[in-house]
């Protein structure tokens, strides 16, 4: 597995790039947000592990601008910021994890791994790797989402999302499914990170269309199907 840490501290950058070398990672190392996001755009990686606060750009415009060219790499935070609105936006921006400073490597090491095995999780069979409800496709070999033949840009996590509700079209789901499945955590009433990302998805899958395909079931949850006209929203 090849990773990416982006670390302006340099002792903290040794520290764990040594680590995750020694449990058979192999990593490169940038010191800045600019190389950061070259590193980012012109390889690939199967997890990007980026401070948030950088010399030349922070990590949250890295993974914003790696998503606008198309990147689909899984990211990870590491920080000193514990503000909940931090986290937040993190994580609607599209990372895996957030994770505060000060950690022990152990934690770090065990978030790595949670992430490499969630990414596997979604990787189909090759038989199955084409998924389509009406004229939504998505194609897990390329990463690639599109709709009535219009290419759509999906950030990670939106990706995850719809993968998700695509595998499991007619069936509704949860926040707390969907928290657990997704964000690979317990569902927090108090945040809104569920509705704001099926409110982005939805603006991108949906908006353009007629035939509306992401519903919302209140007080149960979201379902992605084909409705007759004689079906309520």
């Amino acid at each position: 597995m090849r990773l990416l840490l982006v670390e302006d501290q340099t002792m903290a950058a040794d520290y764990i790039s040594k680590g995750l070398k020694e449990n058979d990672f192999v990593v490169d190392v940038a010191h800045d947000g600019v190389d950061g996001l070259h590193y980012l755009l012109t390889n690939d990686y199967d997890l990007a592990i980026l401070d948030v606060m950088l010399p030349g750009m922070n990590g949250w415009k890295i993974l914003e601008l790696a998503r606008q060219a198309g990147k689909p790499t899984p990211v990870m935070f590491l920080t000193a910021r514990d503000e909940v609105e931090d986290r937040v936006r993190g994580l609607e921006l599209g990372a895996e994890d957030y994770l505060i400073k000060p950690f022990s490597f152990s934690e770090l090491l065990a978030r790595v791994r949670v992430i490499m095995r969630r990414q596997a999780v979604h990787i189909p069979a090759v038989e199955e790797s084409v998924l389509q409800i009406s004229n939504l496709q998505l194609d897990f070999l390329k990463h690639r989402v599109s709709r009535g033949g219009k290419r759509i840009e999906l950030t990670q996590k939106e990706f995850l999302l719809l993968s998700l509700l695509m595998r499991r079209s007619g069936e509704v789901l949860s926040r707390t499914v969907l928290a657990e499945q997704v964000w690979d955590m317990n569902f927090d009433p108090e945040t809104n990170v569920i509705d704001v990302a099926i409110r982005r998805l939805r603006s991108k899958i949906d908006d353009d269309y007629e035939v509306k395909l992401l519903h919302t079931i209140r007080g149960a949850g979201y379902v992605l199907e084909v409705r007759n006209d004689a079906d309520t929203a």
